[in-house]
């Protein structure tokens, strides 16, 4: 079985987002990254060399993979700021409707600049989100 490539790293997280190309990018990912301390109460840390994670689950899929990965978490990607709603989107239909413009994954919110949404509506999607992934069968560390 392949072993996942993304990891939490020591690698600093200010010098990560620091480091973002894009000024627009950049300060939204500050933004992002206080919200989401205050929401999870956590320490930033990056997974991989590119994912500015908050806490961590430990998952195991049927097929016996397994791992560990962030509960709530994002990327200034050059697309779009990917923000990672671990507890997928079905249960959020009406913050969904709230939230302004954006595009979802399975787990991936895909915003282009903060100024596009709600942050307030941000907020609450992310912090419903990592109490669902603390209180769900995930083992939440």
């Amino acid at each position: 079985m392949a072993e996942l490539k993304t990891k939490r790293t020591d690698d600093s997280v200010t010098a990560f987002l620091d480091a973002v190309e894009h000024p627009q990018r950049r300060a939204d990912a500050f933004v992002l990254l206080d919200l989401m301390k205050r929401v999870t109460k956590e320490p930033p840390t990056m997974w991989g060399p590119s994912i500015v994670g908050f806490g961590s689950y430990h998952y195991r899929y049927a097929s016996g993979q397994e791992g560990d990965w962030p509960i709530t978490g994002f990327s200034p990607r050059k697309a779009a700021m990917s923000v990672y709603i671990m507890s997928g989107f079905d249960r959020y239909d009406e913050l969904m409707g709230k939230l302004g413009k954006h595009k979802t994954g399975k787990s991936c919110l895909y915003i282009n600049k903060l100024a596009d949404v709600d942050l307030k509506v941000l907020e609450q999607l992310i912090a419903a989100s990592v109490q669902h992934m603390k209180t769900s069968d995930h083992i939440a560390r």
